[in-house]
């Protein structure tokens, strides 16, 4: 039942990725899930950037190095973290958007189709036992200069992905649906 693997989702780090890859075929899979995301006037504003092996290394020094260049407080722990916790995915997905040219709808309402197609992502990899987490440093705002944006499109996270060994936490919310519904 669908309601299982939304209960399991869960956001699992970097640290807790083992070695072992992630093949393309499970990549698409989790791809095409985010292909079948609701979308306002068919506008389907996703636009997913896949980096594996070297790409993810050449990530890791841009993000860090642009932290150290526009970092007013610079941490040497968090330079660090910055290069080195793309490595320990086996792929990370740029979750980015192409705003719709005429506008004929509100940005948030793309916003919401992208994260709606994260959420399937996500789900996805729930299923196929893949660990997962999405990032939305402040450094996204610099990844123009990364990426070969179109006119019109952003970044709006990263999608880490990895294999992991461990069991992971029981979910929990701090309180039930019933406290956070209103029937009218």
């Amino acid at each position: 039942m669908i309601l299982d693997f939304i209960k399991r989702r869960r956001a699992v780090f970097p640290v807790q990725y083992n070695q072992n890859p992630i093949s393309k075929d499970q990549i698409l899979q989790v791809l095409e899930a985010a292909n079948w995301a609701p979308t306002h006037k068919r506008t389907e504003p996703w636009r997913f950037k896949v980096l594996q092996e070297e790409s993810l290394e050449k990530l890791g020094s841009f993000l860090a190095e642009k932290y150290k260049a526009t970092t007013l407080n610079f941490s040497e722990f968090q330079y660090n973290k910055l290069k080195e916790n793309p490595t320990k995915a086996s792929c990370i997905i740029a979750i980015c958007m192409q705003r719709d040219p005429k506008e004929s709808l509100p940005e948030w309402e793309e916003v919401a189709a992208t994260a709606m197609a994260v959420q399937n992502m996500w789900l996805v990899c729930t299923e196929l036992n893949i660990g997962a987490y999405w990032s939305s440093p402040g450094l996204i705002k610099h990844m123009h200069a990364f990426f070969d944006f179109s006119p019109g499109e952003s970044c709006l996270g990263f999608f880490y992905m990895g294999n992991y060994d461990e069991p992971l936490p029981e979910g929990l919310r701090k309180s039930s649906i019933e406290e956070k519904t209103f029937w009218l």
